[in-house]
């Protein structure tokens, strides 16, 4: 029988709620991370609860490099004659609680609504690691045979991925010859249906700092003398963006896009409509960006933008005075087109902001980047697989998109595995809140994912009679 609902309470609801209490921020958030002990603290917690599967042949591993966030690796070896390997991604680390939480909701005390969980880091991606090892467990439990599995845990996704190409190095002997790909960090556009991400946008992220003081003046003494660094701070702005439009005025940061991609976004489009966007928390009468909702698609998938995250140098109204302040810090995330190099958008984004600076006042930047993916073409064996288990497990069949975020693991995987087949998908759906206050995890849908997950890996070891 697949996995019940009944299954994932009995053997990982706890374990996932405890995790839910941790504060395991990514190091972009934490930068004390070692010394708290919180990322540790949760992958071991998560390695504890893997040791006590009921595999046939496993081994479960907390790898550590100096100086680097650790990762969990949980070798699952085949149980017939397949010697390829398909690699199970998640990652544990989380973003911050953003704000306050809706009455009765809190980032690290989980609460249970229905079959709904509410806590920060349950969907984005503590989930993970139980729906990869209950869908293998869940195969041997019934004699269905599969081939060898890594699962493989990071902790600093939420911060770009840093430490992931070391691992990646440092373990590409072990993970030997890679033909599937599996992440569970995507999203889902309904619950209704299996959904497929076929892009992910790129990233890249600035630190802009504008100084025009050494300290803080009297702005009865110093404004009309010294210019503002907010006002030069909004210049270079202008310089990136069109703040009419929000278009991004950077030609490094633009890609041409697919006709595939322009094909789904108008079917999304004609299937869904308005609906693509109901759920969004916007205020009344906010007139959304894009002239319809297969241009809102594209550009949230295909066309860079620009997110202002973060303001440094600003205090706030209750302890403000009559300042010109020395200075104004703004950080920056744009979102690149999956074919977009971020390197390069990196370094025209610093050269444009950092050339012939207004007033001469000081311009530091600091920036760094992850490039987007592309999904390759889908194998026929493993489109049929998706097919029959979004079917079997949703009762729909399944929906193919692109997703507006970023998983750097993917683009580095595709590189390096030029060949391989990949599924990207995940939980990500309506009011799942990522990133945003009041994160949830859909317990049904994280139970139908498992059990797709145990279909795509038993038909992984049949792909040749298939083909």
């Amino acid at each position: 029988m697949p996995l019940t609902l009944d299954d994932f309470e009995r053997d990982a609801l706890a374990t996932l709620t405890t995790y839910a209490t941790i504060e395991c921020l990514s190091p972009a958030f934490d930068a004390h991370w070692h010394d708290n002990g919180h990322l540790d603290a949760a992958i071991e917690l998560l390695a504890q609860w893997a040791r006590q599967r009921t595999l046939q042949n496993f081994k479960v591993d907390v790898v550590r490099i100096a100086d680097r966030t650790p990762v969990l690796v949980v070798t699952v070896e085949a149980t017939n004659d397949d010697e390829a390997t398909v690699v199970l991604y998640g990652h544990m680390d989380k973003q911050p609680p953003l704000g306050d939480w809706s009455e009765g909701l809190s980032p690290y005390a989980p609460v249970r609504r229905d079959d709904r969980l509410f806590a920060r880091g349950v969907a984005d991606d503590g989930y993970s690691t139980f729906a990869a090892l209950m869908a293998l467990e869940s195969l041997e439990a019934r004699a269905i045979p599969h081939g060898r599995c890594v699962v493989l845990i990071e902790a600093c996704e939420e911060s770009g991925s840093p430490d992931l190409e070391a691992y990646l190095d440092h373990l590409s002997d072990h993970l030997g010859r890679v033909e599937l790909m599996i992440c569970l960090d995507s999203g889902a556009l309904t619950y209704d249906r299996l959904w497929v991400t076929t892009s992910l946008r790129g990233l890249v992220g600035v630190e802009l700092t504008v100084q025009v003081l050494t300290r803080g003046q009297h702005s009865g003494s110093a404004s009309g003398v010294v210019p503002s660094s907010f006002r030069i701070l909004r210049q270079l702005l202008d310089r990136v963006e069109d703040a009419a439009t929000g278009e991004i005025l950077v030609e490094e940061l633009h890609g041409a896009i697919p006709d595939a991609a322009q094909f789904a976004a108008r079917e999304i489009a004609r299937e869904f409509g308005d609906q693509m966007y109901q759920d969004l928390p916007v205020v009344e009468n906010l007139a959304l960006m894009g002239d319809g909702v297969a241009e809102r698609i594209l550009n949230q998938t295909w066309r860079p933008t620009l997110s202002l995250v973060a303001m440094a140098g600003l205090p706030s109204p209750e302890s403000a005075g009559n300042v010109l302040r020395p200075f104004t810090t703004a950080l920056l995330s744009f979102r690149l087109p999956p074919n977009v190099d971020a390197a390069r958008a990196r370094a025209a984004l610093e050269r444009v902001l950092t050339r012939d600076v207004p007033e001469g006042a000081h311009v530091s930047v600091r920036g760094h980047g992850a490039d987007g993916w592309s999904s390759p073409a889908i194998a026929p064996w493993l489109e049929r697989a998706l097919e029959q288990a979004s079917q079997e497990f949703f009762g729909n069949g399944v929906g193919y998109t692109g997703e507006g975020g970023t998983i750097p693991f993917l683009a580095s995987l595709g590189r390096r595995y030029p060949g391989v087949q990949f599924v990207a998908t995940g939980v990500l759906g309506p009011d799942s809140n990522a990133h945003g206050i009041d994160e949830m995890l859909d317990l049904p849908t994280c139970v139908a994912l498992t059990n797709v997950v145990a279909n795509v890996v038993e038909a992984f070891s049949h792909r040749k009679d298939a083909s």
